[in-house]
């Protein structure tokens, strides 16, 4: 029997989606239109872009139980990681390592390990996910190393840049425990309300995130571009 879809976490997603978007509006803004710094980063909005980009995370490790497969799941957000990565290197804003491209490789690998971790008892993920976090949290993000092409790890040469990053470290620990917690969800084990709440709007745009991710920039960038020609700096 086909499962329906839980739509608080559609609408989580769609949440997480919206305020990247705006997130996003706010650095073009400044790139571009002259608008101050302060706009787009200062302790408030660098501390929600990382909560959000993890509730986004977590949310992909959760769908990973309900996806039939996901390593064809994993190929087809690599394929789009890629083209991002060329259109945005095109445009002179470099993504490397994107959100994206995290999922991908966090997918391809759950896909084929999957059997591995449902295995282990069920105490032995959330342990490992948390201290991974934790321990490869404060040793490899944003860590400087002279040894090139460690980016997706979190380590990075000085000349490194990617405009928007979240390497395998500590990021794929979020995923993975994701993935724990949505083995309890698929079985039914949260509470009623997780299940019955309904918001649709937001819902719609959760379940289209993967096209908003891909067009939302190109769509922004437009905008702003546009504004700049009418209206001049």
């Amino acid at each position: 029997m086909k499962q329906n879809r839980i739509q608080l976490m559609d609408a989580l997603r769609g949440l997480a989606v919206l305020l990247m978007v705006v997130h996003h509006f706010l650095y073009d803004l400044c790139a571009f239109c002259g608008a101050p710094w302060w706009l787009f980063t200062n302790p408030v909005f660098d501390v929600l872009h990382y909560i959000f980009a993890g509730v986004f995370i977590l949310l992909s490790g959760v769908s990973s139980n309900f996806s039939r497969s996901n390593v064809k799941r994993g190929l087809k957000a690599l394929g789009v990681a890629v083209v991002i990565t060329v259109v945005t290197v095109w445009m002179h804003m470099d993504i490397w390592f994107g959100v994206l491209h995290l999922l991908a490789v966090c997918m391809l690998f759950y896909g084929l390990t999957r059997k591995f971790w449902e295995k282990l008892p069920r105490w032995v993920v959330p342990v490992f996910t948390v201290a991974g976090t934790v321990l490869t949290g404060s040793l490899a993000e944003g860590r400087f190393t002279d040894i090139p092409h460690l980016w997706m790890f979190g380590w990075i040469t000085p000349d490194f840049y990617s405009s928007d990053y979240f390497p395998l470290l500590p990021w794929s620990f979020v995923f993975l425990f994701g993935t724990w917690l949505g083995r309890y969800i698929k079985e039914g084990k949260f509470p009623r309300w997780f299940y019955e709440t309904k918001v649709p709007r937001l819902a719609a745009v959760g379940r289209h995130s993967l096209v908003i991710y891909v067009l939302h920039q190109p769509v922004l960038y437009g905008l702003v571009m546009v504004g700049l020609y009418l209206f001049g700096r």
